[in-house]
C-alpha cells in the first residue's frame, strides 16, 4: 500500500518535472510575440489622465483573460479532434503576423511626412471621454484577441505531440503567465511618468538624487514606449519566419547554412512584403469597385 503510494508520488513528480520543461520551451517560443503585446498594450494604455491609466489597464486585462477563456477550450478541441488543424492557424497566424510588421516598417519608411499632424487641443465634455475611453479599450481587447489567440497556438504548437492532459496544462500556464506578466510590466510603464512627477514634486532641489530620477523617469516614458514598439516589430518578423521555418517543410531544408535568427527574420520579412503587396492591390480593387 506505502509503496504504491510512492509509487504514485514518483509518477506525479515526473510529469511536473516534464510540464516545467515543457513550459520553459513555450515560454522561449512564445516570448517573441510577447514584445509585440507588451508594446501594443503599453501604448494603448497610455495617452489618458493619470487617474485612469490603471482602471483603463485593469479593463483591458479583464478582457484579455475573456479572450483566453475563449480561445483555450477550441484550441484543445482542435488539438484533440483535427490537430493539423492548429498547424494551419499557426501559419495563418505567422502571415497576419508577418504582414503586421512588414506594415510597420513600410509605414515608417515612406508613410512618416503624412502621420506628423498638428496637435489640436479641445476640450473634452466627460461623456466624451467615457465614449473615448470605452473605444480604447474595445479596439485594445480586439487587438488582444488576435495576439492571444497566436500565443495559446505558438505554445500549443511545442507540445502537441505530448498527452493531453499536458497539452491542457502547460498552454494555460502559459496563457496565465503570458497575460499577469504582459499587463504588470505595462502597469509599472505607463506609471513612470506619475512616479518620476511625485519624485520631482518632494525633491527640495534640482540637483538633488530624486529630483534626477523623476526627470529621467517623465523623459523615459515616451522613449521606451517608442523602443518597445521597434522591438515588438523585429519580434513580430521573427516570431512569424519560425513559424514558417518550423512547419513549412520546403522553408525549412532551404538555405541550411544561414543562421536561424537570419533565416528566421528574413523569410518573416519577405513573406511580410508579399502579403503586404496581395493585400493593397486588393484593397485598391475594392475601392474602385
Amino acid at each position: 500500500m506505502a509503496s504504491g503510494f510512492f509509487v504514485l508520488l514518483d509518477d506525479i513528480a515526473a510529469i511536473m518535472d516534464d510540464v516545467a520543461v515543457m513550459s520553459k520551451i513555450a515560454a522561449k517560443k512564445t516570448a517573441g510575440i510577447l514584445g509585440d503585446d507588451l508594446a501594443v498594450n503599453a501604448e494603448k494604455a497610455s495617452g489618458f489622465i493619470s487617474s485612469r491609466e490603471l482602471p483603463v489597464l485593469w479593463a483591458i486585462g479583464k478582457g484579455s483573460f475573456i479572450n483566453k477563456l475563449i480561445i483555450l477550450p477550441i484550441a484543445f478541441l482542435l488539438s484533440a479532434f483535427f490537430p493539423l488543424a492548429v498547424i494551419i492557424i499557426l501559419v495563418l497566424g505567422g502571415l497576419y503576423l508577418a504582414y503586421e510588421g512588414a506594415e510597420k516598417i513600410f509605414e515608417y519608411l515612406f508613410h512618416r511626412e503624412h502621420t506628423a499632424t498638428e496637435t489640436v487641443i479641445k476640450e473634452y465634455t466627460e461623456e466624451e471621454i467615457l465614449t473615448l475611453e470605452k473605444s480604447k479599450i474595445k479596439s485594445a481587447i480586439i487587438t488582444d484577441f488576435i495576439l492571444s489567440a497566436e500565443i495559446v497556438i505558438i505554445a500549443l504548437g511545442t507540445v502537441l505531440e505530448k498527452p493531453l492532459l499536458s497539452q491542457i496544462v502547460v498552454v494555460s500556464i502559459i496563457a496565465i503567465l503570458a497575460t499577469v506578466g504582459v499587463y504588470g510590466i505595462v502597469a509599472m510603464i505607463v506609471r513612470m511618468d506619475e512616479l518620476g512627477y511625485k519624485l520631482i514634486k518632494h525633491s527640495t532641489k534640482e540637483s538633488s538624487l530624486s529630483y534626477r530620477i523623476g526627470n529621467l523617469l517623465v523623459q523615459a516614458l515616451p522613449k521606451v514606449i517608442k523602443s518597445l514598439a521597434v522591438i515588438g516589430t523585429i519580434a513580430l518578423l521573427l516570431v512569424a519566419g519560425g513559424i514558417f521555418v518550423h512547419n513549412i517543410d520546403f522553408l525549412h531544408h532551404l538555405f541550411p547554412q544561414l543562421p536561424s535568427v537570419v533565416k528566421e527574420f528574413s523569410f518573416g520579412l519577405i513573406i511580410g512584403f508579399i502579403v503586404l503587396a496581395i493585400v493593397t492591390v486588393f484593397k485598391k480593387i475594392i475601392r474602385k469597385k
